[in-house]
């Protein structure tokens, strides 16, 4: 399994013990990719993943830039449109590290 595929297992795991649904895992578009679709409570949540061993050469969350997140929007809004869905929605970062998982919610544009 590569590493990426473990992150983003740690990360489902921990937003299903947060009561979160998952609706979608590696959704790709012309835009990017989403890492983790989920639903919490009436909301969409369009998850994002970095991982890493350590924070020895930055934390994994430096990775995450405004670009970054402008394709997941614009995923997001796709993916929305191929479900048939109109309802608010925000972005999360999940960050997942060797001996602890950081949740930053809301980490975007309000929908």
């Amino acid at each position: 399994m590569r590493r990426g595929s473990e992150y983003e297992e740690r990360a489902c795991l921990y937003l299903q013990d947060k009561g979160y649904s998952i609706v979608a895992r590696n959704y790709h578009c012309r835009s990017g990719e989403i890492d983790i679709v989920a639903r919490q409570g009436g909301e969409l949540v369009f998850v994002e993943v970095k991982g890493g061993k350590d924070t020895s050469l930055g934390h994994p969350a430096e990775r995450f830039n405004p670009r970054k997140l402008d394709r997941i929007i614009a995923c997001a809004f796709r993916f929305m449109e191929e479900m048939g869905l109109e309802e608010p929605f925000r972005v999360d970062l999940v960050v997942v590290l060797e001996d602890r998982i950081e949740h930053y919610e809301n980490v975007g544009y309000e929908f």
